[in-house]
């Protein structure tokens, strides 16, 4: 194994983000050991790099997390990440071998990853603007939740697909945190909820959480 190869993966993350958390959850499933350097997309804290700088636009082009360095690369998106580690690191997997239910893994992650995450993520909501950011951010989340919810009807077991823990999951969880951030209501979305609940247990899942990262502020990972 070259030295790149062998050198601990550096995850380019910020705590709140959720697209940080997902990869998170997959290199803590695959127990792939990893560093953090922190990235403050909102405003300067000590020990980050900044997002907004020349040197941090070397790392991630778009100047967003995570970005993940690892086997010498560097990849800058979290979907791209985690295939990555799937298939460069199989064990504990993230896609099912039937190819429908893999199909319907892909489905999900498409779901919240392209048709609700980026329209209430952080840099849409400041153009927004503070006054009509809430109502905006709940109104894409619940259009996408209903979807959500349907298809959760008919793949979901213990899991969002059966009964193995997949990237659907990944992606599910810090999804429900962002609703739950932007006062959502979730009592129409009970396999949503009951899902959340249960995968919440998951070691994985609960070592990755935004509040137990290092550079979650002090007041935050204290509640």
């Amino acid at each position: 194994m070259s030295s790149s190869a062998a050198a601990k993966p550096v995850l380019y993350a910020m705590y709140a983000s959720s697209c940080s958390w997902r990869v998170r959850i997959a290199l803590n499933l695959k127990q792939i050991p990893y560093d953090i350097q922190s990235i403050s997309l909102l405003k300067p804290v000590p020990d980050t790099v900044f997002s907004n700088t020349d040197e941090y636009r070397k790392v991630n082009p778009m100047q967003q997390v995570p970005a993940l360095h690892i086997d010498g690369h560097t990849l800058c998106d979290s979907v791209a990440i985690m295939h990555y580690l799937d298939e460069t690191r199989p064990s504990n997997p993230l896609l099912p071998h039937d190819a429908l239910q893999r199909a319907k893994v892909r489905e999900i992650v498409q779901i919240i990853c392209s048709g609700i995450q980026p329209l209430q993520n952080a840099a849409v909501l400041t153009q927004i603007g503070k006054e009509k950011y809430l109502p905006w951010a709940q109104q894409w989340i619940s259009r996408g939740f209903r979807g959500l919810e349907q298809v959760l009807a008919s793949s979901a077991g213990k899991y969002s697909v059966g009964d193995a823990f997949t990237m659907a999951d990944c992606c599910l969880v810090p999804q429900v945190f962002n609703a739950r951030r932007y006062e959502v209501d979730l009592e129409p979305y009970p396999n949503i909820v009951r899902l959340e609940r249960e995968l919440s247990a998951v070691p994985a899942i609960s070592a990755g959480h935004p509040l137990r990262q290092p550079d979650c502020p002090p007041e935050l990972a204290s509640k």
